[in-house]
């Protein structure tokens, strides 16, 4: 008589909010959890300005991770939907994920409000310190003592989200922690982004890489036309929105050299993406206060955040 089977693990899914200060590695630890791109990556600061959701499965566990906005003191009607979007995300997750930058020398200001908020939320996280390959080991091990000072972490992780190191450690420990239930996405499913969406981010993405100074944070791209050919291709338009007359032409570039080359890099991208050819067609237009617009930050899905009295 053959013994019986053992009963299959059963299914966990949680959804995992990933906290931190503007620039400390969100998004391409996403990235590596998930093993796609799902969020824009960019050396300059508060990149990301919506929620996405990253899904990546472990074992029978299905994790689904809330890539946030960066907390930091906000100045302008989206900085505040931004950080409003961000502590939002924190709380609908069933787990809270603080990465911080291992790099510096102890809680910057933008950390230390977060775990502040934290606190008065009454809500513990998981901390883990990022860019650990930039520290010496004893080095870390006394930052890692000034976190755990805090009090409200369970656990501490090091790790790196550029080259891998220890990220699959902290998998293994939010996969055990997810709540018993269904999965809420289909197992091929790695975002929650509409493709027409995550096209314009990776237009975005190489606006930020291409452009300097304080251009890219007053501009936005919209999905604008999709039309698919027969032959498997598809026809993309994305309109690129900037506040001022003076910033288009930054944006063009003499003789359209800047934004033929962002349109080149960003259509390798989506093809490689999409697996298929792509036609992409950009256009530059001036929209003043786009930033302040209701209707702009409900199209990111930024939680409206009212103007100080």
């Amino acid at each position: 008589m053959n013994p019986p089977s053992p009963a299959p693990e059963a299914h966990r899914c949680g959804f995992i909010a990933i906290l931190g200060a503007p620039n400390v590695g969100k998004s391409t630890l996403l990235n590596i959890l998930v093993g796609a791109k799902v969020s824009i990556v960019s050396p300059k600061v508060q990149t990301t300005r919506m929620r996405i959701f990253g899904v990546a499965i472990r074992g029978a566990a299905q994790l689904v991770f809330i890539d946030t906005p960066g907390i930091f003191a906000p100045r302008r009607r989206l900085d505040r939907a931004m950080v409003r979007a961000a502590w939002r995300g924190a709380e609908d997750a069933d787990i809270v994920l603080l990465l911080a930058d291992a790099s510096h020398r102890g809680l910057d200001d933008d950390t230390r409000r977060i775990v502040a908020g934290l606190r008065a939320a009454g809500r513990q996280a998981i901390l883990a310190l990022n860019k650990i390959d930039l520290v010496k080991p004893e080095k870390l091990l006394a930052l890692a003592q000034k976190y755990n000072a805090e009090g409200i972490f369970t656990d501490i992780f090091m790790i790196s989200a550029t080259s891998g190191d220890g990220v699959e450690d902290l998998a293994g420990v939010l996969a055990a922690r997810a709540p018993e239930g269904p999965w809420h996405f289909p197992e091929d499913q790695l975002s929650d982004l509409p493709q027409r969406l995550l096209a314009a981010e990776i237009t975005r993405e190489h606006l930020f890489r291409q452009l300097h100074q304080e251009v890219p944070y007053a501009l936005t791209v919209e999905p604008e036309t999709w039309e698919d050919f027969q032959d498997g291709g598809v026809r993309i338009g994305q309109v690129i929105y900037v506040e001022r007359d003076s910033q288009k032409p930054i944006v063009l570039g003499a003789g359209g050299r800047t934004i033929k080359a962002i349109g080149t890099a960003a259509r390798v991208r989506l093809e490689a993406l999409l697996g298929r050819r792509v036609r992409l067609e950009l256009w530059v237009t001036v929209w003043p206060k786009w930033r302040k617009d209701p209707a702009v930050l409900a199209r990111l899905g930024l939680p409206l955040a009212p103007e100080p009295s």
